[in-house]
């Protein structure tokens, strides 16, 4: 006697239909990530490399204006063009005296910049050049700039040849622009501090 044998049918899958709770998240978490998307396109330029060039107009020893550009040197922070420094006793113009060293650096040549980055007040944050001298670099190296995050081989050589304000004594520019009720203050960075700059940049939307 044989025994037939038919499998059983199954019954078809019938996927659960979402609750309306599941499908309203699911549609705010894609609204959220689209609109995060956009609002970081439309910053991209925020972190895009600038670039000018021109004729300078030196404002002080760590500012010029190139056009209608007004640039802040990265790195780098120079005594005020009104601050004073003390060598030898006597009080002397070491904000005027720093600027002079910037005029003789560009020694009337084209000035580029380029810089990603800028202060509160609007000023790009720039590495500028002039005939191919690094002016930032060269301004710490004169001795009338102190090293603000990048530089400081070169301030500790001009401190040792007690070049520019390092013949005498001097407030550093930020503790003088503080007692002064001052203006802007670059942040000190370095690298780490740079690709933080980057990020934050990024996602500052205010």
């Amino acid at each position: 006697m044989s025994r037939s044998w038919s499998p059983r049918r199954r019954r078809p899958y019938l996927a659960r239909p979402r609750s309306l709770w599941r499908r309203l998240v699911d549609y705010g978490l894609t609204a959220i990530i689209l609109g995060l998307l956009i609002l970081l396109a439309a910053r991209l330029d925020r972190v895009e490399t600038r670039k000018t060039e021109g004729a300078a107009i030196v404002n002080d020893g760590d500012s010029i204006t190139l056009g209608a550009e007004r640039i802040r040197m990265r790195g780098i922070d120079a005594p005020e063009y009104t601050q004073t420094c003390r060598r030898n006793g006597t009080d002397y113009p070491c904000g005027t005296l720093a600027r002079q060293s910037l005029v003789r650096l560009i020694g009337g040549q084209p000035v580029s910049c380029t810089g990603w980055q800028r202060d509160r007040y609007g000023r790009l944050l720039g590495n500028c050049t002039a005939d191919g001298k690094d002016l930032n670099r060269a301004q710490v190296e004169a001795g009338w700039a102190v090293a603000y995050g990048d530089f400081e081989s070169e301030e500790a050589t001009a401190r040792e040849g007690r070049a520019g304000i390092w013949a005498g004594t001097f407030d550093q520019p930020q503790d003088w622009r503080d007692s002064h009720h001052g203006q802007v203050v670059e942040r000190k960075h370095g690298a780490l501090a740079s690709i933080g700059d980057a990020a934050r940049e990024i996602f500052r939307f205010w």
